[in-house]
């Protein structure tokens, strides 16, 4: 085995497991399919973001998601990607923070890593 395929099988102690660093997030795809068991991953949710023009911390909004490609690909979905037709529904996740309450984003914009298998993407609080 490689290391990169190495790499890929440890994500699923690093990422996924809820007793350590896994958090259960629930993920729709613009077509309403959802993950039918737990899907796990490393998420954040940051009130604060920095200024591009001025280069200082600013009370703000920076929410992410990162997952393994083939829990998506067991779960029967895609690599979530920012949707710019407005007449459709985007990505969805859905995520508790520590103390219970549930926020909904959407992927507005997602990196995929394809050699160590792993998307990253940036969220945004859906309305």
């Amino acid at each position: 085995m490689s290391l990169r395929q190495l790499a890929e099988n440890d994500l699923s102690t690093i990422m996924e497991n809820p007793l350590d660093f896994g958090w259960a997030v629930t993920i729709i795809d613009p077509d309403g399919v959802t993950n039918a068991s737990p899907i796990y991953g490393n998420c954040g949710d940051i009130g604060q973001v920095i200024d591009p023009e001025l280069g200082v911390a600013v009370s703000g909004r920076k929410a992410y998601l990162t997952l393994r490609l083939s829990t998506l690909t067991t779960q029967g979905l895609g690599i979530p990607v920012k949707i710019a037709d407005r007449t459709k529904k985007p990505w969805r996740v859905t995520v508790n923070d520590v103390n219970g309450a549930s926020y909904t984003f959407n992927v507005i914009d997602s990196a995929p890593d394809r050699v160590l298998g792993v998307v990253t993407c940036e969220l945004g609080l859906y309305e």
